[in-house]
Order: structure tokens, then sequence, then C-alpha cells
């Protein structure tokens, strides 16, 4: 499977990402996560070009399903944001009634194509019922002049209508270039697809054929219900995105070809976790099998360079998560780079840290962790009281002023208002000092797990010897 910009991981999940940083992402980001059970007031976040920054909230990543043995869900991810972009596209009626798990209408069909496929071509449309200012009027015109949707022959589109599963299958295959038996009655996954009438036979065996079903959740509802969700479509197309080769110079039609991978079996020389590694560290690791970059032939043994490009440090009902990049791989005088459209990677052989290097290594980490907690609670702590003198002043300025400018009212509403500031910065320190002792409990707890319990953290971590499969 190739992906077009980054490979995330959900929640706990390992995340092997490529050079390039997908379009509008923030910078890089490694969270220190204040454990807490009362909010964000003392987690801060650092990223690789500023300062330490209180208050902040910790980055997470979005929370899909499982999809390959480290929770790999660049698809789910790239789901959320299209639909999120799809609802703030929307009039304020629209976006307050969106649902994603409810049928996917035309319009919503042509938008997901259209601006998922980054389609450019547009030829203004003639129907009589999308309007000039139609929330969608520009994602139907490109998915129109790509010829991956037409209208009705009563020169109407009908934007708002929902559109059949057997319709959407049949705008899928369009696209793809997959073989598949025309005539048979769709099966997928041992069932009879239902409310696929003949017509539309070829195209749903085309697109069960290609795999991209194979990466929803709600398989049931494929089989079962006549219409697919709008999350369900997006699904498909960063599926489709995902695993093959698109190339929309000539249309849409026919523009996603199947190809073949680089596969490279890695075994890693030191662990990477979401608990202890910082942005920017640089690993080893070893192929264990003969790979071709390039032309060049890199025997088992091969040595490859990578860096931790984000983390995210594990807190409450957040296990974190720490991203990867593979930069280089070295045999002798040959040298390569990785290509910047990377895929998946998964773990074939999932490994604990041996128990003594456990032991030997969680004092310091427990050490550094609850210095961590304490020092990030107190400089908290600081700014609430700093905060809280700043505006305890102010009300009593008001005060003198509004009195002496004979609105003795006014005065004593500011007087009123700087017992509120005392009772506010009493509120915040109190709930500043519980999260700050919950927080360093919770890491004594945490590294006890890690030594007890090792594979606890293995879905936010990678460990020595584990050999890792990446396609390129």
């Amino acid at each position: 499977m190739r992906l077009s910009k980054e490979l995330l991981a959900a929640l706990g999940a390992v995340c092997v990402t490529t050079g390039v940083a997908m379009a509008g992402e923030p910078a890089d980001v490694q969270a220190y996560a204040h454990p807490t059970l009362f909010g964000t007031q003392a987690q801060t976040l650092v990223n690789t070009d500023s300062n330490v920054i209180i208050g902040g909230k910790v980055y997470k990543p979005c929370t899909a399903k499982t999809m390959e043995s480290k929770q790999n869900v660049v698809i789910a991810r790239c789901t959320k944001e299209m639909l999120e972009k799809m609802k703030s596209k929307m009039d304020a009626k629209r976006a307050g009634l969106f649902n994603p798990k409810m049928p996917v209408l035309r319009s919503e069909l042509a938008f997901i194509l259209a601006d998922g496929l980054n389609l450019s071509e547009v030829k203004a449309n003639n129907y009589t019922d999308v309007a000039s200012d139609y929330w969608a009027k520009d994602q139907i015109d490109r998915a129109l002049s790509a010829d991956v949707m037409i209208g009705y022959p009563d020169a109407t589109f009908k934007p708002d209508q929902p559109i059949t599963k057997a319709e959407v299958f049949a705008t899928f295959a369009k696209m793809m270039d997959v073989s598949a038996d025309k005539n048979a009655t769709p099966t997928f996954e041992g069932q009879t697809v239902k409310y696929v009438p003949a017509w539309a036979y070829a195209a749903t065996n085309e697109v069960i054929a290609s795999g991209i079903l194979n990466k929803l959740s709600d398989k049931d509802k494929v089989v079962n219900d006549e219409y697919l969700s709008k999350e369900q479509v997006a699904y498909m197309l960063n599926a489709m995105k995902a695993g093959f080769k698109i190339d929309t110079s000539n249309g849409a039609v026919n523009c996603a070809t199947k190809y073949e991978p680089i596969q490279m079996k890695i075994k890693l020389s030191e662990r990477i976790s979401a608990r202890t590694s910082n942005v920017g560290d640089t690993f080893t690791a070893k192929t264990v099998e003969d790979v071709t970059i390039g032309g060049v032939c890199y025997p088992a043994g091969s040595t490859v360079k990578g860096v931790v490009s984000s983390v995210s440090r594990p807190g409450v009902k957040n296990p974190g998560y720490v991203a990867i990049e593979f930069k280089t791989i070295k045999n002798g005088d040959n040298c390569a780079e990785f290509p910047k459209l990377m895929s998946s990677a998964s773990v074939d052989v999932s490994k604990n840290p041996n128990v003594v290097s456990r032991v030997l290594g969680a004092p310091f980490s427990m050490v550094g962790r609850v210095a961590g907690v304490a020092g990030r609670t107190a400089a908290s702590g600081v700014e609430v009281i700093g905060n809280g003198v700043e505006e305890f002043g102010d009300n009593w300025s008001d005060a003198f002023c509004d009195t002496a400018s004979l609105h003795p009212l006014k005065g004593l509403k500011s007087v009123g208002s700087s017992f509120i500031t005392i009772g506010k910065g009493v509120y915040n320190i109190v709930k500043l000092t519980g999260s700050g002792v919950f927080g360093i409990c919770y890491e004594f707890v945490d590294e006890a797990k890690y030594i007890f319990v090792p594979n606890t953290t293995n879905d936010s971590s990678l460990n020595p010897d584990e050999v890792l499969t990446i396609l390129y």
C-alpha cells in the first residue's frame, strides 16, 4: 500500500512516516503529557522550532480501529480530515445536520472525488438544480469534467439525492484498472452483496477485487445495506489512494493502477519508544533480506538509518505514539535515500525488552519523568500566580479609577471582581497541585508496568530485534 504523504498510527501505535509532512500539518510535535484528571492546565508542548509552551493541549492521533499489527490508520486519519473539510464547506444548516454515518449524497460523492483526487479541470455545468452558490458547485463541476460522474437526462444532477451502493461501486470501478469476473454474483468475505442489480455486477466485482473494501470496519453494512455512508465512501477513496498509483493527468477514468511495491525487512538495533525517545533521535537497523532499490541490490545486513520525527508521550487513556522516518540504506560504497512515497510498516516479530534492560533503565527514566511532571507543575503554578496577581492589580486599579471618576458602583464591582480573582487563583492552584500529585503517581505506576508487564507498552514502541516489513 502506498501513502502519498505520511503514515501515522492511532493511540499507542508506532508510526512510520516519509520525509514529507502532510499539507497544512503543524510542525512535528513532541508532547510531554502531564497525566492529569483535571484538564490541560500543566500540559506542555515542545516542537522543533519553538520554546516551551505552557497550557497547550497534547497532540493526539485519531482513534480508528486497528488495521496493522501496530495500528496503522493513515486511511482513517485522511478520512477524518476529508469529512471535516467537507463539513466546513457546507452552509450552517447542512453542517448542523451533517452525520458521517448517514448515506452519502451525490454532491458529497463529487466532493470526495474532486478534493480527494485533487481534480483540477473545471467545466461549468448546465444542470438546473446546481446553483452558482451551491456549497459543492466547484467539486461537482470538477467531478463532471473528469467524467467520473454524470447528471440525468432531464438536465438535473440531483445533488441532494442519496447515491446507491451500486452507483458508488460503478463510479469507483470507472477509476480503477482491475481485472474481475463481470458476470459472477458479487460476494464479499463469503457473503452475497445485496442491493446490487445485474448491471453493476462487473463494477462491484472489480471494487471487491481491488481490496479497498477490506479497509472498512463495518463490513456487514457493506454487504447488507443499500447505501454506503459518507464515512465509508471516504474510506474507500483513501484506501484506493493508499493501494494504487494515482495519475489524474489524463482525467480520473482509469487513473488508479496497481503496482508492485518494494518490500524491505529490517531488524532494529535499539529501542524506540514513546516513553523515552525524543524528536531528532537517530537510530540504525539492519536488513534481514536482500532488497533492490534504484536498481542496486542491497544484501542482508545492509545498514538502514533513520530519525524520530515526532513523539506523543503516554498519558491517561493515551498510550502515545512515536513517528520515525527512514533516511538511507547503505552497504559498502552503495548508499541510497529512501523514496519519498512509502507504505505502511508491519511487525513480523514482536519482542519485549529483556528484564535486565528494563530493570536497569527504569530508575533513570522514572526520575526524569517524575522531575519533568514536578517541574512543569511548579512552572504552571508560577504562571497561575503571576496571572492572578496581574489580574488582581488590574481589578483594584479599575476600582480606584472608577470611584475617582464618580462611578462608585463600577468601582464596587471591580472590588468584587478582585475577590473572584483570588478565588479562581486558589481553585487553580489546588487543581494544579492535585493534578501534579496524580501525575507523579501515574509515572511510578507506568514504570512498574514497564518492568513487570512490558507488552503493555509495545504498541507505542519498537524494540530491539523486532522485524519490520516496509513496503515502498
